[in-house]
């Protein structure tokens, strides 16, 4: 019996659990596995690659899979806190900031520094920790491994680890349930095997992450790219059509009918490494209004960003004449200026009264662009867009987007920010997802105010930092651009007050109704919802 001394009044006990023996040699395991992985960092010589790589892999999803088993099925179903803010990793303490500089460093080499991983240079043989990785690359499409195929195969085998520690952590939900397995079957099938299997059947098209639409793959519409899709006839011209109809036609309809959830948290390998992975931290992510009002400044700044840069970035090879891309320039920035005016117009006419002073904002955005995409028109030459060199200006999205941002802070952060400050923050797909979403989705969460009993688990679990308490005690429905339907607030209720739903647009915003026992017109309010 322990002889500590606890000077707590709360409730609940506040020390992290105790983890039993069978968990703790779980943890050996996987911790074994990690180290065959740092050997092979430092250089060391394994006789037989493959056999090392696999006892490597699998000691570290056996472990994790052990360790899930002993924390879950010994308890009833349902979820408990299990002093998730007494642990040091989960609650920013000594080992959560431990945890967040070895994956900030490990992405930072990954992304600017592989020749440390042991990427071969030129030509040359890899060594290193990549090279431990060359027989996977070899049995899946025969050429050796990359830095993006190591990071391929550790993203892949954390998302499917951690996905069954998460299915077994929410097994009372059939919901959470399907959802992981979605995001584990995308996760395996179409951003890891199929471009594989793609390169093997044709190695001159360029890597396409079939699930994976622009603004993110922004590498799509760069000029080596779309050259490589061109030069490969029917299949790669089917490629690139396929990547448009799933930015305009497939993308809206799905959103207008399931809302972003569709993708952030059933397709997307970012959101499915955050809702697995990154499950532990979700309660840190910031609740603030502070936190709220730069989540709205920067999502929408890095869109203006990404839209901008995409267009100059394919403006850049364009010519005066018509020519391999059929385009001219004037042609391609009438037609930019024309889809952004058509929206512009439709959200003025439609959404307006809705929006209030947010269409303002909205409005400073659109001309901002505007301005921004006339300028690169009548300043630009066949070398400088904006004044600087067109290859510079390629690299800049993706240095400092897709690498800094989504690598770099979105993943290394997680214990300090929480899962998601990537999709919250920075992520250009989720800020037009949430455009979508907020003005003519289908979806809402709704709440039975009557029965919500202030506990605060559903504002404590929400990765993106809504504080849906708040809106639970108004009985008041939830419909947030931020919000990516994960249904994680809707499971850890214990009053049921949470429900995700696709219904009309009648009164799915409703943000000045409160429902009181008193009120005359009770019953007619409730109907109309």
């Amino acid at each position: 019996m322990s002889n500590k001394i606890n000077h707590s009044m709360s409730l609940a006990k506040p020390d992290a659990i105790n983890i039993t023996d069978k968990q703790k040699a779980a943890l050996a395991t996987g911790i074994v596995g990690l180290l065959i992985l740092a050997l092979a960092l430092f250089n060391t010589n394994f006789p037989n690659q493959g056999v090392f790589l696999t006892l490597a892999l699998g000691m570290i999803s056996i472990g994790i899979v052990i360790y899930t088993r002993e924390a879950y099925l010994t308890k009833l179903e349902g979820i408990k806190n299990d002093g998730a803010w007494f642990k040091s990793i989960s609650s920013r303490g000594v080992w959560g900031w431990v945890v967040g500089v070895i994956l900030t460093s490990f992405y930072i080499v990954l992304y600017f520094y592989p020749q440390y991983l042991g990427l071969g240079a030129d030509g040359a043989a890899n060594t290193g920790l990549i090279s431990l990785f060359d027989p996977l690359s070899q049995l899946l499409s025969g050429r050796n491994a990359s830095q993006w195929f190591v990071y391929g195969t550790l993203y892949t085998i954390a998302i499917l680890a951690f996905g069954y520690k998460f299915i077994l952590k929410y097994r009372h939900n059939r919901y959470q349930q399907v959802r992981t397995i979605s995001v584990m079957f995308f996760q395996l099938g179409f951003a890891f095997l199929i471009p594989e299997f793609m390169y093997v059947m044709n190695n001159d098209l360029p890597y396409y992450d079939l699930k994976s639409m622009w603004p993110l793959n922004y590498y799509i519409f760069d000029e080596w790219s779309v050259k490589g899709f061109l030069s490969n006839g029917n299949i790669g011209l089917a490629l690139i059509l396929f990547g448009i109809i799933t930015i305009f036609v497939i993308s809206p309809i799905l959103t207008y009918k399931y809302g972003k959830r569709w993708y952030c948290s059933w397709v997307c390998g970012c959101g499915g490494l955050a809702e697995t992975a990154g499950d532990s931290f979700r309660h840190l992510s910031s609740k603030k209004m502070s936190a709220w009002k730069i989540e709205r400044w920067l999502i929408h700044l890095v869109l203006v960003f990404s839209v901008v840069m995409t267009t100059a970035m394919v403006y850049t090879y364009l010519g005066y004449d018509k020519n391999d891309f059929w385009l001219t320039r004037g042609v391609f920035i009438a037609l930019v200026l024309g889809f952004l005016a058509l929206v512009f117009t439709g959200i003025m006419i439609f959404k307006r009264h809705e929006l209030g002073k947010d269409a303002k904002y909205g409005a400073i955005g659109f001309f901002v662009v505007i301005i921004l995409l006339v300028t690169m028109h009548f300043t630009g030459t066949t070398d400088h867009v904006f004044y600087m060199k067109a290859g510079a200006l390629r690299s800049a999205y993706g240095i400092y987007i897709g690498s800094i941002f989504s690598g770099v802070i979105g993943t290394g952060f997680y214990p300090i920010l929480g899962s998601r400050s990537w999709c919250r923050f920075g992520c250009p797909m989720a800020a037009i997802l949430g455009f979508q979403q907020r003005l003519f989705s289908k979806f809402r969460i709704t709440t039975n105010g009557g029965q919500c009993i202030s506990c605060g688990n559903c504002s404590n679990s929400c990765e993106m930092g809504i504080d849906v308490r708040h809106y639970a005690q108004k009985g008041e429905n939830i419909v947030r651009s931020s919000c990516v339907g994960c249904g994680i607030c809707s499971a850890v209720c214990p009053r049921g007050v949470l429900k995700l739903e696709n219904d009309s647009m009648n009164g799915r915003i409703n943000p000045t109704e409160i429902l009181l026992g008193n009120d005359v017109d009770l019953m007619e309010l409730v109907n109309q919802k």
